[in-house]
């Protein structure tokens, strides 16, 4: 791969602020040399470190593409966790007994700034570790198994086959660990939301429901496995092995690991009583203030978050009026919104034919992105990109679009899904902006194009800041209009919907778990300033109630970048061009908002241009 890491003065300022001029002068020979041996060893130091921590997660280094352990499951206890912060604070320890960061290049220093960054806030998540809920309406660990063995465990060879099975017979521990862990949090009063039960133990169902445990269709974790054994160029017998080895660990000890999963979750199921926000937990209002400052990496209060949300509902519904007007609608604008959900030109019909309408629609609009993404990027991943449709099986416990990354060798292309399993409840002026989000230049642009960056330690190119990342996703969306796109004023009008819907998040996840909101209070505003279907809208508030903090992260992030776009623009006048301002924005990999506000700075203040 030729991706290298920029290292020009976008970096620099991070890592001297406050050494004085004479850090920018030339060094002498002998001081290069010392810099470019400490350099070295740093870059030792945190690949080994990052292979020390991967190491204890079998199912990411299958993530990455490795097929060390590849037939072991995570270790899910408690344990794994105290472990993990350990061995962070014990490495954290030894870059700072071993490297004086005034022998370090810019870049290094910014490097081990992040690394001490990322132990630190695993520290403070470690000691909120049991405040999360711990089940969700995807059914945890029992909902994501099948899908990680579905996306990440490649068979190339038999033996892959045979460690499949293997992982197989291993989510009987896995289960059990979740199971254990799912009573010990709701012993202590975590008790998640009255809604998460009825998808939970759905999502669960499914996993089982189907051959080789029932009569019926494969299920999706069989289906699999047979289709990847399938395609192995081995004999008949051999597979015909393999097949009947699946099956026994999969109507064994996979099976027992389901049903008594699914037996935890229907005798926890009636001590929820509640459908309201996390203050309702023990320290309650102090986890929340831990989950704003994770997903925003800033220190903005609720109450600040809550009033930047409502001005931008203004701002926002304000340009939708504009629109409004244009088209000769008459009538208010929650008139406007009624007619664009009922009017059957704005959906699809809701039959297999729209749904692979939506597809092809979705591919065109990313694949205009990319007819014009040169004049707006000097460089673009590598990796392809799908757009797929989330599986039947799981529809009904996943979100509304969302992306998956790339393998890192390559053998994985990063997904765009789309959930279309309601097609009466897709509205056609919204395809375009979501997926500028999530596909491209969205997502894709930013986590692909990071892992490609090789200079980069490893921690920093498969690391993700919520709010840098979901505040990139949201400025793409209004990037693509500047790209000459949503040349339909509906299109335009369902990308302002989208910003809309991500304001109106600001609002609701404080108003949740800050202001005590009721969840029919966050239903109703929802349904009052947004142009979401009634579905979604509910889906929505029950995210935000399940999950506290992160919805806050894209219309946070998103603005902090159109803010440092504006700072530069006005700076450097002439001098300012859009494709290196998104080359330092995306040159870094994920950062915390105030690194990335330090690196625009920097980039401003060396007189902007290309930084390579």
């Amino acid at each position: 791969m030729r991706r290298l890491l920029i290292s020009s003065a976008s970096a620099v300022l991070i890592a001297v602020a406050g050494l004085g001029s004479a850090a920018f002068a030339p060094a002498p020979m002998q001081q290069a040399e010392a810099t470019a041996d400490a350099d070295a060893r740093l870059a030792a130091f945190f690949e080994a470190t990052y292979n020390e921590r991967i190491a204890l997660s079998p199912q990411q280094m299958t993530s990455l593409g490795m097929k060390t352990d590849n037939d072991k499951l995570d270790d899910y206890t408690p344990a794994a966790a105290e472990r993990s912060l350990a061995l962070a604070e014990a490495q954290l320890a030894r870059m700072k007994a071993e490297f004086d960061t005034a022998d370090l290049s810019p870049q290094s220093r910014m490097s081990a700034r992040l690394f001490e960054h990322g132990v630190v806030q695993q520290r403070e998540g470690f000691r909120w570790r049991e405040s999360g809920y711990p089940i969700s309406s995807s059914g945890g660990a029992g909902g994501s198994l099948p899908v990680f063995m579905i996306n990440n465990h490649r068979v190339d060879t038999a033996d892959d086959a045979r460690a499949y099975v293997a992982r197989l017979v291993e989510v009987e521990r896995v289960l059990g660990e979740s199971a254990t862990n799912i009573r010990t949090r709701m012993a202590a009063g975590i008790t998640p939301p009255t809604f998460v039960w009825e998808p939970a133990l759905g999502a669960i169902r499914n996993v089982t429901n189907g051959a080789p445990f029932t009569d019926g269709a494969d299920t999706a974790i069989w289906a699999d496995f047979q289709k990847k054994v399938g395609a192995l160029d081995i004999g008949q017998a051999e597979k015909d092995a393999l097949i009947a080895s699946a099956r026994e660990a999969l109507t064994g000890p996979f099976k027992r690991g389901y049903d008594r999963y699914l037996a935890t979750l229907l005798e926890m199921q009636p001590l929820s009583t509640s459908t309201d926000g996390v203050w309702r937990l023990p320290d309650g209002d102090a986890y929340y203030s831990q989950r704003l400052r994770a997903s925003t990496t800033t220190d903005l209060t609720a109450d600040q978050i809550h009033q930047i949300g409502l001005s931008e509902v203004a701002r926002v519904q304000a340009e939708m009026e504009v629109i409004k007007t244009q088209v000769g609608f008459e009538g208010t604008l929650q008139d406007f919104f009624a007619f664009i959900k009922t009017d059957p030109r704005f959906q699809y019909p809701n039959t297999p034919e729209g749904k692979a309408q939506y597809l092809e629609d979705s591919r065109a609009f990313i694949a205009q992105v990319m007819a014009v993404a040169p004049q707006w990027f000097s460089d673009l991943p590598e990796a392809a990109l799908e757009v797929r449709s989330v599986e039947a099986w799981r529809e009904a416990s996943t979100g509304i679009a969302f992306y998956n990354e790339p393998a890192a060798d390559g053998s994985r292309p990063g997904i765009y899904y789309v959930n279309l399993s309601d097609m009466t409840q897709v509205l056609r002026p919204q395809i375009e902006g979501i997926s500028y989000h999530e596909g491209a230049p969205g997502h894709h642009f930013q986590v692909a194009y990071a892992q490609e960056m090789e200079s980069l330690p490893r921690f920093r190119r498969y690391g993700i800041y919520g709010a840098y990342a979901e505040g990139w996703g949201l400025y793409a969306e209004k990037l693509g209009k500047e790209m000459g796109f949503y040349q339909d004023p509906y299109s335009d009008f369902g990308r302002l919907s989208t910003e809309l819907w991500r304001a109106v998040r600001l609002v609701l996840d404080t108003g949740i778990h800050s202001k005590r909101w009721s969840r029919d209070q966050a239903v109703e505003y929802f349904r009052q300033n947004s142009l979401l279907s009634e579905r979604d809208i509910r889906l929505e508030v029950n995210r935000y109630i399940s999950g506290p903090g992160q919805a806050t992260s894209y219309k946070v992030g998103e603005l902090k970048i159109l803010e440092l776009r504006e700072r530069a623009r006005t700076a450097l006048g002439d001098r300012f061009n859009i494709r290196d301002f998104h080359s330092v924005v995306l040159g870094s990999g994920s950062v915390p908002l105030d690194v990335l506000e330090e690196q625009v700075d920097a980039w401003i203040a060396a007189g902007g241009g290309h930084p390579d």
